[in-house]
């Protein structure tokens, strides 16, 4: 059952729509195919034909793409298997000096450059900014989101994907071929 329309979740999504309408949104009972409209939307705005399996982010993709599960931006660029942190295959843009703090965070608000960095992550073939962490230095990159989809499919959208796919963090083996 639907609830809000197309033009209303596109809103929503772009972020244009008022606070209000967005309150409703999230008091009000969810569509039961609200997933998929949103999935819909998305894959109506990308440069692939690949099926989206779950929005990352607003430009960021985890889609089926043969018998692989990758992590695709909008405007196709790979960054390979969703399992292993998209973040290893950006271009970042660290600000860990002064000057470069200051321009995010000038005057009083200013951060102490021996603390903290500021990582800004960037798709190699858009240029589009697809994230930034704020992190203690020395910390490694964030993998903030890995998602069971199987589990998911199966138990909140009662569909099953094509190919099961062990839940398991595989940035670990990509590092240790890049230290070899």
């Amino acid at each position: 059952m639907s609830i809000y329309t197309k033009e209303e979740l596109e809103a929503l999504i772009d972020g244009t729509m008022p606070w209000e309408k967005v309150q409703e949104i999230i008091k009000n009972a969810k569509d039961t195919d609200r997933f998929e409209r949103v999935v819909e939307i998305f894959q109506g705005r990308v440069n692939f034909k690949e099926r989206i399996l779950l929005p990352l982010t607003p430009k960021l993709f985890i889609v089926q793409k043969g018998k692989e599960r990758i992590v695709k931006c909008g405007c196709g660029c790979e960054y390979g298997d969703y399992r292993v942190n998209w973040k290893l295959y950006a271009n970042i843009y660290v600000r860990d000096t002064q000057e470069a703090l200051d321009e995010v965070y000038p005057g009083n608000h200013s951060l102490d450059p021996e603390l903290v960095q500021i990582r800004e992550f960037y798709c190699p073939g858009c240029a589009s900014q697809l994230e930034v962490e704020s992190l203690p230095r020395g910390v490694p990159v964030d993998f903030e989101f890995l998602p069971d989809l199987d589990a998911f499919y199966e138990h909140w959208l009662g569909k099953l994907l094509p190919e099961e796919f062990a839940h398991e963090d595989k940035t670990g083996e990509v590092l240790r071929q890049w230290a070899s």
